[in-house]
Parts: C-alpha cells; sequence; structure tokens
C-alpha cells in the first residue's frame, strides 16, 4: 500500500498578510514546499531507504525506487526548506521518528540563497545531528547539488549561482569526509552532459534522471550491504 503525504504549501506574502509571518530569522523562499512519499509503509520484509533533496531528488526517486524494487523500499523527503532554516529539522525528524531507515542519502543546497555559505557551512553539523540522534544505525551519504546552467537556448553556459553551488558542495565535502560519511558525486556525474538538462537549466530532463538514478541506487545498495538498520 503507498501513502502520499500531501504537499504542503507556504505562501509567504498571504502568510505576511494574516499576520502570521515566519520570524524573521527564517529567511523563506515567496512560496514553500514539501514533498513526502513512503512507499509500503506496512511493510517490514525489506530495509528502507530515505532519499533527502529538493526539486532534483523528486526527479529521480521514481526512478531509483525502480532500480531498487524487491531491494529495498523507497521513500523520499524533497523539500524546498534550506540549511538554516529550523523547519527542515522538524521536516526530517517527522520521518526519522515514524519510519525505522537503513540508509539515509542526503542532499541540501539549491534552495535558501539568502542564507550566506558561512551560515550554511555552519548549519550542516546541526542538521547532521538531528539525522544521527534519530536514525541511529542507519548509514549516510551525502550527494553533491548538480550544476546550474542558464535556461535554454544558453544550456552551454553555467548560470552565475553555479560558482555558490560549487563552494556549497566544497564546504560538505570536507565536513562529510571528516565525519565519514562517503559521497556520491551527483555534480561530476553530470557536469559535462548538458544534454541531459531541461530548458530551465536546474532541472533534468528523463535521460539525465535515469543516469542519476542509475548512480543513486548503486550508491545505495553498496550502503545496504553494510548497514545495521535493517
Amino acid at each position: 500500500m503507498l501513502r502520499r503525504w500531501p504537499i504542503l504549501i507556504l505562501a509567504a506574502g498571504l502568510l505576511s498578510h494574516a499576520g502570521w509571518a515566519a520570524e524573521p530569522a527564517a529567511r523563506r523562499e515567496n512560496i514553500e514546499w514539501c514533498n513526502i512519499w513512503v512507499p509500503e509503509a506496512t511493510r517490514t520484509d525489506l530495509p528502507r531507504v530515505l532519499l533527502v533533496g529538493d526539486s532534483i531528488c523528486n526527479g529521480y526517486h521514481s526512478a531509483v525506487e525502480k532500480d531498487l524494487q524487491g531491494k529495498a523500499l523507497v521513500a523520499m523527503l524533497a523539500t524546498s526548506s534550506a540549511l538554516g532554516d529550523p523547519i527542515l529539522a522538524e521536516q526530517v525528524k517527522l520521518l526519522l521518528k515514524n519510519y525505522r531507515f537503513a540508509v539515509i542519502h542526503f542532499n541540501i543546497g539549491l534552495h535558501g540563497w539568502d542564507y550566506t555559505e558561512e551560515e550554511y557551512q555552519k548549519e550542516f553539523p546541526a542538521l547532521l545531528k538531528v539525522i544521527r540522534k534519530h536514525a541511529a544505525g542507519a548509514k549516510l551519504v551525502w550527494a553533491t547539488s548538480t550544476p546550474m546552467r542558464e535556461p535554454a537556448p544558453n544550456l552551454s553556459d553555467f548560470h552565475p549561482k553555479n560558482a555558490r553551488v560549487k563552494i556549497r558542495n566544497k564546504i560538505v565535502v570536507d565536513l562529510a569526509a571528516n565525519e565519514g560519511i562517503p559521497l556520491d558525486d551527483l555534480y561530476r556525474l553530470v557536469e559535462h552532459h548538458q544534454e541531459y538538462w531541461g530548458n530551465d537549466g536546474v532541472h533534468f530532463n528523463s535521460q539525465g534522471q535515469a543516469v542519476e538514478a542509475k548512480q543513486v541506487a548503486h550508491t545505495v545498495l553498496a550502503s545496504l550491504s553494510n548497514s545495521t538498520a535493517k
């Protein structure tokens, strides 16, 4: 049985008009969203995997689920929430308190542009602490954020924000290495393949999603073999 938890839409402008605006510390986008997907929620015969990310994760999730059919149950938390926003930890805890995961494959990096890279670096250990507290025994894998290109017809050019993507990736790759967390380098996987992108220069077409899913599934399977959270 599939359980679909509805997408949550928070329109910041409307909330502000109603007097319910988020506290100033949370620098959010005009529309915030969260998509939680837990397939076969009552099954216990296979290890459960959690993919955490944004709309890029939302794009490759279903293909990863298909690739791991019969080997693992693949849940997803795709969100626009950024490192620095306290709601991100609450979203993660919601899943970790209700389900046991053998592997958590996670990435946060293409949202929260109002947060500096220094703030990004400061907040990563706090998120990691939440994950380790509520998912004891789970194997963790950090995935790098994918590049940002200019929209078509200029897909051959990287977007100016891609410089920040690279800085954020370097920050977290170094932190993850210090914590003994293995890397799934999705950035390098697609970096020189503009044919993988859709017209907006951020999201991927079916070819790109399939390539990403194959690598994610392979990485998850390797981690499953060493997991203690069956």
